[in-house]
């Protein structure tokens, strides 16, 4: 039960901490869409910032600190988009507030940072969830749908990717920085990781491979993880050097096999300014990116196309008011979110010491 419960019809004061692409993209449009939330106050420290912030949310008042937010008595939740290596304090900061907080994913940069934050969130009775958005892409959707139907049998092999191409470092960009939680694996890595665990539950093993492709790369531009089930090896992939595209997900059973191909349309319909709440065809794929079913069915070989489930990112807010109404339960729970960065750690030992690590005893939520 959270301290700040309220009756069902309450409206929420948001203050978005973290104005760049993740809270331009991610967060703010969400934000204004769900009529429980007011998007009141955004950290916005740029001119940029603030003339996007004034066109697209007139009734958003602008701030420069960080203290605006986290010490303003009428803000009810604290929602942080930030670099990662600020994810932990700033929530540390928001709960002792007495703020509920959203953290962008991934949650911490230590498995030890996320259980204190976790035992602090619990210790007030505040809410506490991390932004695994990727559990509402219209790609993952389908293939939780495809893997519940059952069409496929026991699945043995289950491969899932994010292939992107850039073949130069981005100046100034924190991702690109040897640091703590940077690298695509921090990044990309932890939504597969998320979608994973969601769909299989706790592996036995990981092993993983983390490398720097391009030239002068600083930061892991190139993962791949193997996790190890008792019946199924599930492979995440990424890399910033895949010109061609290649298939999004591969799912291989005693039945056939299913491959999706193109990627979840709303963060590009996002980034082009568009709202999620204004437009009735949100969340829907081009044809071009439905999967394709092949199995063996009564001794006959049979192929299907599968329409993409619909992208629904506005779960995620619309299941934060829930929770706080006391109408559901939370979807994305904290402690699932820091069971993604103990695997994360264990795979940076992994390829430290170039073996598989086992799993047994470092996940609390699977």
């Amino acid at each position: 039960m959270y301290q700040k419960e309220c009756n069902i019809m309450q409206q929420y004061n948001v203050g978005l901490i973290g104005f760049s692409i993740g809270g331009q993209v991610f967060h703010a449009p969400f934000i204004l869409g769900n009529p429980s939330l007011s998007l009141y106050k955004v950290t916005a420290r740029k001119a940029d910032q603030q003339k996007l912030l004034a066109e697209r949310y007139p009734d958003t008042t602008a701030v420069l600190t960080v203290d605006d937010i986290i010490d303003d008595p009428k803000i009810d939740i604290v929602v942080i988009a930030t670099s990662n290596d600020v994810h932990y304090s700033l929530t540390k900061r928001a709960l002792e507030a007495g703020k509920h907080v959203v953290v962008e994913k991934p949650f911490t940069n230590s498995t030890a940072e996320a259980d204190e934050l976790i035992a602090l969130a619990e210790e007030k009775g505040l809410l506490l969830t991390v932004h695994h958005n990727a559990r509402f892409h219209s790609d993952y959707k389908t293939v939780k749908r495809i893997l519940e139907s059952n069409v496929l049998g026991p699945v043995v092999n289950y491969e899932a990717r994010y292939d992107r191409f850039r073949n130069f470092l981005r100046a100034g960009a924190w991702r690109e920085e040897d640091l703590p939680g940077s690298g695509i694996h921090y990044d990309l890595g932890a939504h597969l990781v998320d979608q994973a665990l969601q769909l299989f539950g706790r592996p036995d093993w990981i092993f993983a491979d983390l490398r720097k492709q391009r030239e002068s790369a600083n930061a892991v531009d190139d993962f791949e993880f193997i996790l190890s089930y008792p019946t199924r090896k599930v492979s995440l992939k990424g890399q910033m050097l895949a010109k061609e595209p290649t298939t999004r997900y591969a799912l291989y059973g005693w039945n056939g096999s299913f491959v999706k191909p193109g990627i979840d349309p709303q963060e590009a319909a996002l980034r082009n300014g568009k709202f999620p709440h204004l437009d009735p065809n949100w969340g829907i794929e081009p044809a071009e990116n439905f999967g394709r079913l092949s199995i063996l069915k009564e001794g006959l070989d049979v192929e299907e196309t599968v329409v993409s489930e619909k992208g629904s990112g506005q779960d995620f807010y619309a299941n934060v008011v829930s929770a706080l109404n006391g109408s559901g339960s939370l979807f994305i729970q904290a402690a699932q979110a820091r069971d993604v960065i103990s695997i994360l750690e264990a795979a940076e030992q992994s390829w430290r010491e170039k073996k598989a690590i086992s799993l047994i005893d470092k996940l609390i939520a699977y």
